[in-house]
């Protein structure tokens, strides 16, 4: 990518778009702070110069950010100048992060505008105090330690080196830098719940300014022509309305029908703040062991997607390698994906929504030490932050906040109370979306009851699933440890089958023994697959996984995303009707 063409440069937050915004992504001024002393340095101080530059969004480890430093990096630096336009003047200017990994401060002209901590959730400043005519200068400072205990990480490796299911760091800004004018009076934020028994959505948001008086409007359109629109009077900081469609046109996996939203803070025929925004009409039910989207029984054929890139890391070189990750996956027969141990970003969730492709949402909960209450401080404000940001999205499906909570290296088991705090919170947040409490284990209170079983003998897996079929016992893979209570039941995690032809690494690796031939592996994917799609009492699968990562060679694709088989023989087999769809 050359550093001449402005990287990432699409609106980075599309459920939520205003006219005015600047993206500050491309090159910046960089520098490496091993001993955490850049403040006693003074780095903060704009006429220090940092000794490298880097290209934003990408993080120094990858080679697109121009730096490749893949060792650790207690704490980076970050500079770069920017003019504010002529148009923003006499309104608010906010300073948005789309990630910034871990704990980040902030100043614009030597002053400090803000703290954030989180290495995964989105985050903003009101900086319009700190600007000032002609040139200012951002100056960003990130520490991160993942080796701490003390911050999730997902599979960022604590070790020098990639191993196992651990990779290439990631540290520092890695999503959408932007400025936004605003004016005094603006929407904050909303939310969007959709209705289809009552064809209409409420709607609550959020203002910042003097609204009272003032006049909220929303306005629904299907294909350009309108289908909906309503007026509100504002009374305080925040305001709630139904806005009744006079058509009904679902949100379902496969087909992505959306509606565009106008809405708007309006003073007679004056508009003092509008924004633009799109959602779908989508309810989901748990029933028995089904679970159903619009009243519909749908197997959910779902695979693992970690949201990593061989040149990018954490980060996608372009929007459009975020839409054929999706692409590649529905070409494979899959309808959705976990997005695993990652909070993914806003655009992935965007092409999920156009493509009509269903998503549980996650946090990179590993690295995170659960054994005291201390990990729920930790924790738990991120984590409401992407639950409230994503939210809106119909795409996501559900909610898994943590996964394979296993005991801590000093033997220490998870505080049951910071799972059942982080189920609550959830539910409490958005009482419309199945949440599990953690996938595979160790259970505490869920809605969704799921195990991983990397089983790779066709035979032994068929059997531990075949008294479940017929309405027998359920497998539990840790009784002693989590009780099934009649939940919907599925196999979040399974396959991950070695298969890595024509690669002779010998740090590779992936799960069970490597087939001799194709014909083998196609025989094992089919056999596993089959026995889940067969399950009358199984309401889907998440198959191990999409594509390769680093040295976990279990993917359907290779890392750089080419097929290690013809994609029509695994759509074949995922396309079969499961026992459990009507």
């Amino acid at each position: 990518m050359s550093a001449n063409k402005l990287p990432r440069p699409e609106y980075p937050r599309p459920q939520f778009v205003r006219e005015q915004w600047m993206n500050l992504n491309g090159e910046w001024q960089f520098e490496m702070d091993q001993g955490c002393s850049g403040k006693a340095r003074g780095l903060q101080k704009d006429d220090i110069q940092l000794k490298q530059s880097i290209l934003v969004p990408f993080c120094p480890e990858s080679k697109l950010s121009g730096i490749g430093h893949t060792d650790f990096m207690n704490a980076v630096w970050y500079k770069r100048s920017f003019t504010t336009p002529e148009a923003w003047l006499g309104r608010k200017t906010l300073l948005h992060f789309g990630a910034v990994d871990y704990e980040t401060e902030v100043w614009v002209n030597e002053q400090f505008v803000g703290t954030h901590r989180g290495g995964y959730s989105s985050f903003s400043f009101d900086i319009t105090n700190a600007l000032k005519q002609g040139d200012n200068i951002i100056t960003v400072y990130a520490q991160d330690d993942n080796r701490s205990g003390l911050q999730p990480c997902g599979k960022q490796s604590t070790a020098y080196h990639s191993h196992g299911c651990e990779y290439t760091r990631t540290t520092g800004i890695w999503q959408t830098v932007w400025l936004e004018s605003v004016p005094d009076t603006y929407i904050s934020s909303f939310r969007i719940t959709p209705d289809t028994e009552n064809a209409c959505i409420h709607l609550e948001a959020k203002f910042n300014g003097a609204v009272n008086g003032l006049q909220f409007t929303c306005e629904a359109f299907y294909e350009k022509k309108t289908v909906g629109a309503v007026s509100v009077i504002c009374g305080g900081s925040s305001t709630k309305l139904t806005l009744p469609l006079s058509e009904t046109h679902l949100w379902q996996a496969g087909s992505p029908n959306l509606y565009d939203l106008n809405i708007k803070i309006v003073s007679g025929d004056t508009i003092i703040d509008s924004a633009v925004s799109y959602f779908g009409l989508r309810t989901i039910q748990l029933d028995g062991m089904a679970v159903r989207i619009n009243g519909k029984s749908v197997f959910q054929r779902l695979v693992l997607d970690q949201g990593f890139y061989p040149e990018g890391i954490y980060t996608a070189p372009t929007d459009d390698d975020l839409k054929r990750d999706i692409e590649i996956s529905l070409g494979l027969g899959f309808n959705g994906a976990r997005l695993h141990e990652k909070m993914f970003e806003p655009r992935f969730l965007y092409w999920a929504d156009k493509l009509g492709y269903l998503v549980w949402g996650e946090h990179a909960n590993w690295g995170l030490n659960i054994s005291t209450a201390q990990g729920l401080s930790q924790f738990l404000p991120e984590w409401i932050e992407g639950i409230e940001r994503d939210f809106n999205h119909p795409s996501v499906i559900g909610w898994c906040p943590f996964n394979e909570t296993w005991d801590s290296r000093n033997g220490a088991r998870q505080d049951n109370e910071v799972l059942r705090i982080v189920y609550e919170t959830t539910k409490a947040i958005d009482p419309t979306r199945p949440v599990i409490d953690t996938s595979g284990n160790f259970h505490v209170v869920t809605d969704i009851f799921d195990v991983h079983d990397y089983d790779q003998n066709t035979e032994s897996f068929r059997a531990r699933y075949a008294p479940m079929a017929e309405g027998g016992e359920v497998f539990n893979t840790f009784p002693e440890r989590q009780k099934y209570e009649g939940q919907p039941y599925f196999v979040s995690e399974y396959g991950g089958i070695w298969w890595n032809p024509g690669q002779l690494d010998q740090d590779s690796w992936g799960y069970g023994e490597r087939p001799q031939s194709l014909d083998e592996f196609i025989a094992r994917y089919d056999g596993l697959t089959t026995t889940l799609l067969d399950n009358h009492s199984m309401f889907g699968f998440c198959y191990t996984q999409l594509y390769d990562v680093e040295l976990e060679v279990n993917g359907l694709y290779t890392y750089d995303r080419t097929p290690k088989l013809d994609p029509e023989i695994i759509r074949a087999i995922n396309t079969k009707k499961a026992a459990i769809e009507e």
